[in-house]
């Protein structure tokens, strides 16, 4: 992530900037730049620096926060599960990893209480964790148990190949069309650094497939295909058309309830990284969810 910073924001100091203008907290700032993850005009630089105008800030990948993670009892959808990958149905209002705060509530924390196997490529702080949905995104989520499982896994996804999940997504208006292919690139949005956008400069190519299912009186209930996996691909691309995710309380400008977004990854196919065999799973969508699909339904008649 690269960063210039503007006039109208010269003199803060380093921390409190970039605590305003990313996604990260800034005690975690404080331990990136400890770390030298985070350059300032190519120079490593202090939390107390002053940013002056036009300063090029550069914060590197690959940060993993150390913290102390404590397993926790919590019930888990297991779709599936044998010796290498487990399939999980994940609630919504569920935080797949520890971070921001949240370091106790969280997918991982039930998973290391259920099982001590778990894959640690992705460090002590994600164990099993190959990829994630967001919080208020229900639906399934693979989790490797050993890291020659997700090391393929990670192929599977970093090339697009071998894997396909789809989505549904009720979304505001009446969607006029019965597909379309959203191919818009994403970035960090330039005036809100906490949020993604489809933006020209630092962005990222970022394809979303759409299907119609069902049109009701103000709303259409859409399927969704990700040929690319960028961070809130889906919100961000449907917010960008003009046709918002119901119930978004990021990138939708109607007041959200407690529930969040309505997007469930709802059906996941591949082929299991041992056994070869071809794999597919389903899961309804979640109640609440599904109370409004019907209260949409007997309206319409």
């Amino acid at each position: 992530m690269k960063l210039i910073v503007p006039k109208e924001q010269v003199n803060e100091r380093l921390d409190k900037y970039l605590a305003n203008n990313t996604e990260y907290s800034r005690s975690t700032i404080t331990k990136m730049l400890d770390s030298d993850y985070i350059l300032v005009n190519n120079k490593i630089a202090k939390a107390s620096y002053k940013v002056r105008e036009n300063d090029n800030i550069e914060i590197k990948d690959g940060f993993i926060e150390k913290v102390d993670i404590t397993a926790t009892k919590m019930p888990l959808d297991i779709i599936y599960e044998d010796n290498d990958l487990m399939v999980i149905n994940k609630p919504s209002g569920l935080v797949v990893h520890p971070g921001s705060g949240n370091f106790d509530n969280t997918l991982v924390n039930g998973l290391m209480h259920y099982t001590n196997n778990l894959s640690d490529l992705n460090g002590e702080e994600r164990p099993g964790i190959v990829h994630r949905i967001d919080k208020d995104t229900s639906g399934l989520l693979l989790v490797a148990k050993n890291n020659k499982t997700h090391a393929i896994l990670t192929e599977y996804f970093k090339n697009h190949d071998h894997i396909k999940r789809e989505y549904i997504a009720l979304i505001c208006g009446e969607f006029p069309h019965e597909s379309a292919t959203i191919d818009a690139p994403i970035g960090r949005d330039p005036k809100d650094r906490k949020k993604m956008a489809v933006v020209a400069e630092n962005s990222k190519e970022a394809i979303t497939y759409l299907k119609v299912l069902k049109r009701y009186k103000g709303y259409t209930l859409v399927s969704l295909i990700l040929k690319t996996g960028r961070t809130h691909q889906i919100r961000v691309h449907l917010n960008y058309i003009g046709y918002p995710i119901y119930n978004d309380p990021v990138y939708n400008t109607k007041k959200a309830t407690e529930f969040g977004q309505f997007l469930h990854s709802a059906k996941m196919d591949f082929i299991h990284p041992i056994t070869k065999k071809e794999m597919h799973f389903e899961c309804p969508l979640p109640e609440y969810f599904q109370n409004f699909i019907d209260s949409l339904e007997t309206n319409q008649k």
